[in-house]
């Protein structure tokens, strides 16, 4: 067998597998977390510029993708990105009422597959479990967010039907 032969065998074998996976019909991962602000001496910490000064928050996730049950999406104010409003399950609503009334003046810093998005004040208590990220969620994100998650007030039934015609 020639040398080139071999070598384009082999590297088609290296890049097969690849190929084949890139060819399902699979949506790649939606990653959210929102995350606390922290207290000078926390561990496990991370810094973020935020508003222009160095903020630390928590590594850990106050809410996380698994929290959410529903979205809706609007155009955000810089007319150059989407904004969404993500409805969360019970036990997040929860969670989510008892952070905000006990951390009030704290930002929630908002991440998207890893990518920081926005920040927040909390200036009082969520009670209606819906979190919000206000601008620079570009329209692909927003694509995503639809094939992982039905729109706020859409049966899910109806949603999981329209998601498999796409």
């Amino acid at each position: 067998m020639p040398r080139c032969s071999f070598l384009t065998i082999f590297a088609a074998t290296l890049l097969l597998p690849g190929l084949a996976g890139a060819a399902g019909k699979k949506a790649p991962d939606l990653n959210l977390s929102f995350h606390l602000q922290a207290e000078p001496g926390d561990r496990r910490v991370f810094k973020q510029l935020t508003a222009g000064k160095e903020v630390i928050f928590q590594k850990g996730a106050a809410i996380s993708t698994k929290d959410v049950v529903a979205f809706r999406s609007f155009p955000a104010e810089d007319n150059n990105s989407y904004g969404i409003v993500f409805q969360l399950g019970k036990t997040a609503t929860n969670r989510l009422r008892n952070l905000s009334t006990a951390h009030q003046g704290k930002l929630l810093l908002a991440v998207v597959n890893g990518q920081v998005r926005d920040a927040v004040v909390i200036d009082k208590p969520v009670n209606d479990g819906l979190i919000v990220i206000w601008k620079w969620i570009s329209l692909a994100e927003v694509k995503l967010a639809d094939q992982h998650l039905p729109r706020i007030g859409e049966d899910p039934r109806a949603w999981k039907k329209r998601i498999k015609k796409k």
